[in-house]
């Protein structure tokens, strides 16, 4: 009973993970605000839009079965393997800024990983699922086990599904980094952009990245936590 944190009695120190990964993820979203916000003044040289880039990206890439269509919101840009479906933003779609075209081509990045078969990107495809239920089921699983007496076989599941959402966050960084690499080579093996400009594109892409960074931090930060707290609690 005397530990710290045990049925909320005390203070907890593990919150301490919880808020480190909450500070990683506010700094992340700053900063690509930020950034984005900065390049989305700057006009492409080319005049193109970000909707038009991605035509031509995807068109000298030998992709010709991949549609580009408008969704509303800002930066909810996003390649559906599924339906192949390249979605742009608001924000994105009929702009032509160094930002918009960068995003445009991070996209393209994911429907050429597609196309080409990328391990990473089929192994995330293939966890969506498991993620899913991962996110919405692992706490509830482990809060249901804690109220029935701390029954450790639901708390266990709990913390195994929860810990399938936490992959997925982590095998999504390389699709992104992977991606974004993508983009800021055919952009210039394309000629598409000028190297001052495909500089500003990677600063974009790199801000948006650290987003994906933090997303994941935080996951594992919050799986450190359950196993250190309810790990805790197997000893009382």
């Amino acid at each position: 009973m005397g530990h710290y944190g045990y049925y909320g009695y005390y203070f907890d120190p593990t919150y301490m993970l919880v808020l480190i990964g909450a500070v990683l993820c506010l700094y992340a979203q700053m900063r690509v605000n930020s950034t984005y916000s900065k390049y989305a003044k700057v006009r492409s040289r080319t005049g193109m839009t970000g909707a038009q880039a991605a035509q031509k990206i995807l068109g000298m890439s030998g992709i010709f079965d991949v549609r580009i269509e408008h969704v509303g919101g800002r930066l909810t840009d996003h390649y559906d393997p599924a339906h192949k479906v390249l979605r742009l933003s608001d924000a994105v779609y009929g702009s032509t800024s160094i930002a918009a075209i960068g995003v445009a081509a991070h996209e393209c990045g994911h429907a050429v990983q597609h196309q080409r078969e990328y391990g990473p990107l089929k192994i995330r495809s293939a966890l969506v699922p498991a993620a899913n239920i991962g996110s919405r089921a692992g706490i509830p699983l482990i809060i249901l086990g804690a109220v029935l007496g701390m029954n450790q076989m639901l708390i266990q599941i709990g913390i195994w599904v929860f810990a399938l959402a936490v992959l997925f966050q982590v095998v999504t960084l390389p699709v992104e980094f992977n991606a974004s690499g993508r983009a800021l080579a055919m952009l210039g093996d394309y000629g598409m952009m000028e190297r001052d400009e495909v500089s500003g594109c990677r600063k974009v892409l790199h801000a948006a990245a650290l987003t994906y960074v933090a997303a994941a931090a935080s996951a594992i930060l919050q799986l450190l936590r359950l196993v250190l707290l309810f790990g805790r609690r197997d000893n009382d």
